[in-house]
């Protein structure tokens, strides 16, 4: 059996999925621009060096992006170069190796833009309202375009995933867990903005599952990975107060006019298709979390679980 290559391999959820993989028994390459191994080191838009890369696999998982929508909007063409020339530089390279790897592509619930029913299904329109959201709109045509072509492709699109310290400091889950470990002021923007939060353990399983169905030669029509609860941010900054001992402040500051206000997805197709839902609730998540940030940093733990 061929490798997978995993490319983004250094992130929140590349990290964590090669993991997986590993344990699971598969051979993995990965590319990553910060990744400290030679070997592993790379750009996506290097297109002879993806090519090389992916000699002798059998898959390949596609993570590696401009990943937070702020960064989007602050760098708009770097943005676009690594979501959507960077997908188009894989899929070209899987085409023409020998034998044509499958290629799975982590999109965004962005695409989805300001949704006027919840909750979302992968079948509602795609209405991006940033930078960011729009680029994984377009990197997903790019998939279809080559799934055509004759490779076999699948799109997944990713919730608010949260769960390790190997995160952006300044995205919502992460911050409001730190602050709360430390007894620090949580910035809230927006009280009443409702999102889906999933779990990393969840999405790298719900990952291995598409893995799987591909390895099988399935194919498989855009999935999202959502756990299908409503969390406002008011909601997560309470619970995060909580669990943290009621010591850190929440203060609401006015959001930026490209977020997205509210996302709650429905989990039915990833069920019936792949017998994933979620499992890890939003309480014991955010408690792990700001349990890990507690250990990193000496202080002493909690025991309040919402």
């Amino acid at each position: 059996m061929g490798a997978i290559l995993v490319t983004g391999s250094e992130g929140l959820i590349g990290s964590a999925f090669c993991s997986l993989l590993e344990k699971s028994g598969y051979r993995v390459k990965k590319m990553d621009t910060r990744a400290s191994d030679a070997g592993e080191k790379g750009d996506i838009r290097d297109e002879a060096l993806v090519r090389e890369r992916m000699k002798g696999c059998r898959g390949v998982v596609h993570l590696a992006a401009i990943s937070r929508v702020a960064d989007g909007e602050s760098d708009p063409e770097l943005c676009w170069q690594t979501n959507v020339i960077g997908t188009e530089v894989v899929m070209r390279a899987a085409s023409d190796m020998p034998i044509r790897p499958w290629v799975l592509l982590a999109s965004s619930r962005e695409v989805y833009g300001e949704p006027e029913q919840l909750p979302v299904r992968e079948d509602s329109p795609m209405r991006p309202v940033n930078v960011y959201g729009r680029s994984k709109a377009a990197a997903e045509r790019v998939a279809l375009a080559w799934r055509r072509s004759g490779v076999e492709t699948a799109v997944v699109r990713l919730a608010n995933v949260y769960g390790s310290l190997n995160d952006h400091p300044k995205r919502v889950t992460p911050a409001f867990a730190r602050g709360a470990a430390a007894g620090e002021l949580l910035q809230v923007c927006g009280r009443e903005n409702t999102f889906d939060f999933t779990h990393l353990d969840d999405v790298t399983l719900g990952l291995l599952s598409v893995v799987e169905a591909l390895q099988a030669g399935e194919v498989l029509p855009p999935i999202h990975f959502a756990t299908g609860m409503p969390t406002t941010l008011g909601e997560l900054a309470d619970i995060a107060v909580r669990l943290g001992g009621n010591t850190a402040r929440v203060a609401e500051v006015p959001a930026p006019s490209y977020n997205v206000s509210r996302f709650v997805g429905d989990p039915t197709r990833a069920r019936e298709l792949l017998g994933w839902q979620a499992r890890v609730k939003i309480g014991e998540g955010l408690h792990r979390l700001i349990e890990a940030y507690r250990r990193e940093s000496g202080t002493t733990p909690t025991s309040n679980v919402a």
